[in-house]
């Protein structure tokens, strides 16, 4: 009994079909980190005029798709793979192959920092809800709106 991963000694190379689906799964991984890329690119839109105006709907479409496309390259690669072992083919044995393995293999490094992308899209505003620093506005009508809340005795004097 041989002990031999691929016992068959006549083992085929996966069809062209399967090596258009590994490239793939590439493709996949390659649109994963550019939508990542583009998330934070995004992140200029929840301010205008110094106005928190929250995320926009860029920022939520791309933190949506990069984790879901690494994941369904991982799952493509996962469904490729076992096929061809199956049939008795080395997915290893052509360079598409080799080269969707290699891509799947940065996948979890991937969906931890897309994850934390998320998760910062729906985080509160940061500036707390008052412009772009912090604080309350303190010139023009704002001012006198503020003043009189501030100093009421002074104010309704008759």
């Amino acid at each position: 009994m041989s002990t031999h991963a691929y016992p068959r000694t006549g083992a085929r190379v996966p069809a062209p079909a399967w090596r258009f689906w590994s490239l793939l799964v590439t493709a996949l991984v390659i649109g994963s980190a550019g939508l990542l890329a583009a998330r934070f690119v995004f992140d200029g839109d929840t301010f205008q005029n110094c106005r928190y105006l929250g995320p926009s709907t860029r920022m939520y479409v791309t933190s949506w798709a990069a984790p879901a496309c690494g994941l369904a390259a991982a799952l493509l690669l996962l469904a490729l793979r076992r096929g061809a072992h199956r049939r008795g083919q080395r997915p290893g044995a052509v360079w598409q192959g080799r080269v969707a393995m290699v891509a799947v293999c940065l996948v979890p490094v991937l969906l931890l920092a897309q994850f934390a992308a998320l998760y910062w899209v729906y985080e509160p505003d940061p500036s707390g809800g008052q412009d772009c620093s912090g604080l309350s506005a303190t010139h023009g009508s704002s001012h006198r709106l503020h003043t009189q809340h501030a100093f009421p005795s002074r104010l309704t004097k008759i």
